[in-house]
This record gives C-alpha cells, sequence and structure tokens, in this order.
C-alpha cells in the first residue's frame, strides 16, 4: 500500500529545516570546535574558536541566523518507492517551503536568476535538488544551506589514475592552500573521489553532511580522512587563517566506481558552520 505524503506537509517541513539549520548549529559541528579551542596550539586561533562558539550560542539564544551568509538552499532527498505525493509536485514543495522558511525566519536571499546578470529572484529560490529513489515507504529530507564563501574555494580536478594517493594529497593541499582564510576556517572538508566530472562534485557535497567523528566503512580510506586531516592541520594555517593547528574539523571522503582512465577529484569547502538539518517523513 503506497504511502500518501501532503504537497503542504512537505512545505512545512523543508521551511522548518531552512530555519532550523540557519539559526542552530549542529551538535557534532559545535563538540568539535569545543574540542578544537582545547587543542589550538595558537592564544589567537584558541579566542577565535571562543569567539566562533559564543556567535553560535547567541544565534540559538536569540533564534536568528549564525552567519549573514544564509546561502543557497541544497536539499537531498531520498524518496521511497512506496511515496506518492498528493497535493502537487515534490520540487514544487521544496522550493515553496524554501520561500516561507527564508521569508519567515528573516534569512537573507541570495540567490540571482541569471548568472551574468544578477537579478536576484527575492526568495532565495529555486533550490538545488538532488534526488535518490530508494526502497520502502519514507520521504527523507536534508537541507544543507551552502555559503558563498567556502564554496568559491572548492575545486574540481581531473586526475590520472596513475597520480595515486600522493596527486590527491597534493591536490586537497593545494585547495586548501589556496583557500587560506576565504573559506570561514576551521572547515570540514568534503572529498568526492570517482564517478565523473558530476559524479565526484556531488559526492563531495554529500560527504559534508556527515556527521563528525564518523569514518568511511572502508578501512583504507578512513586512514586516509585521517592523514589527510593531520596534514591539513599540520600546514599552520589555522582558524580563520591567522595561525595555529586547528584548520579543519573534518576530512570525510565519499567514493565511486570509475572508469578505467579516470580519477575525478572534487573538493568541497565547508565553512565552520556546514550546516543541515535533516526529517524523515
Amino acid at each position: 500500500m503506497m504511502k500518501r505524503i501532503h504537497f503542504d506537509t512537505i512545505v512545512e517541513a523543508v521551511k522548518n529545516m531552512c530555519i532550523e539549520a540557519n539559526y542552530y548549529l549542529p551538535e557534532d559541528i559545535y563538540d568539535a570546535l569545543k574540542e578544537g579551542e582545547k587543542r589550538e596550539v595558537s592564544a589567537v586561533g584558541k579566542d577565535i574558536l571562543k569567539d566562533i562558539c559564543l556567535n553560535a550560542d547567541i544565534a540559538k539564544q536569540e533564534n536568528m541566523p549564525i552567519c549573514q551568509d544564509t546561502g543557497t538552499a541544497v536539499v537531498f532527498v531520498k524518496l521511497g518507492q512506496e511515496v506518492y505525493i498528493e497535493g502537487g509536485l515534490l520540487e514544487e514543495a521544496i522550493n515553496e517551503g524554501v520561500r516561507l522558511g527564508y521569508k519567515e525566519g528573516y534569512l537573507r536571499k541570495s540567490i540571482v536568476e541569471n548568472p551574468l546578470y544578477r537579478k536576484n529572484t527575492g526568495d532565495n529560490t529555486p533550490a538545488i535538488v538532488h534526488y535518490e529513489i530508494v526502497a520502502g515507504d519514507h520521504l527523507e529530507l536534508l537541507v544543507a544551506p551552502k555559503g558563498g564563501g567556502s564554496e568559491n574555494m572548492s575545486k574540481v580536478y581531473m586526475l590520472t589514475p596513475s597520480q595515486g594517493i600522493d596527486g590527491v594529497k597534493k591536490a586537497v593541499f593545494e585547495a586548501v592552500t589556496l583557500a587560506g582564510p576565504n573559506a570561514c576556517l576551521p572547515v570540514v572538508i568534503g572529498i568526492g573521489i570517482g564517478g565523473n566530472f558530476e559524479k565526484c562534485t556531488l559526492l563531495a557535497k554529500k560527504a559534508l553532511t556527515r556527521a563528525i567523528g564518523s569514518y568511511h566503512a572502508d578501512e583504507r580510506m578512513a586512514k586516509l580522512e585521517q592523514e589527510l586531516l593531520e596534514e591539513v592541520n599540520n600546514m599552520g594555517i589555522g582558524p580563520q587563517g591567522l595561525g595555529g593547528s586547528v584548520t579543519a574539523l573534518a576530512v570525510h571522503i565519499e567514493n565511486y566506481p570509475c572508469h578505467i582512465a579516470s580519477m575525478p577529484l572534487a573538493i568541497n569547502m565547508g565553512c565552520h558552520v556546514n550546516r543541515h538539518a535533516w526529517m524523515r517523513l
């Protein structure tokens, strides 16, 4: 028997998640920042991390945005095959939820309708929606607002297989160096390896939504995550690029099979707020 989910239910869920993600720092991110403050070797870096946590505390207490850049609304959808959306189209419901969330939450509208001519759409739509059809009778929605500063510092590299792990590491260190303070450090680094040109970027974006403290299921990839995190933090860039030992809070890798002649690599920088909210209907 099909499970029916009404258009209005989805609108309300997305609206609330847009506000929640922009007001309340995820607990895993907050805890990682607090832990980073303890181990940061730079006095300036410690003060910056303390201020970042204070900012998150104020945003939570006052019900206001953590950051003035409330981002592009990125929505990951897992749609069960036994779900029927009634009352309208799913994507229209998502965009209406974004529209209402950004209006009622007093969130900055940052989307322009044409990249060259730059007229603001006025309501932060359209959202960028990624769909996955899965088994079951549920609908999962993950809203991940993505700010322009960290997104601008992200990179795609079309590596060759012969470049191997060393090539991946070199690209990551180059991307982190080029990003400098512009990605609002400390960052979460999402890495997508494999697939093709577009698939690796989606993998990198999804990697940012993983909880800090989680590791790749493949022990070899989990080891690479830990090595990269240690080596990035040894670069000395530090919080907000002013020096220190906490440049990144986590490195998360997602991978996918690829062509024998290719090794696509995407590096998506997530700023220190790395916002996301999840709901299952």
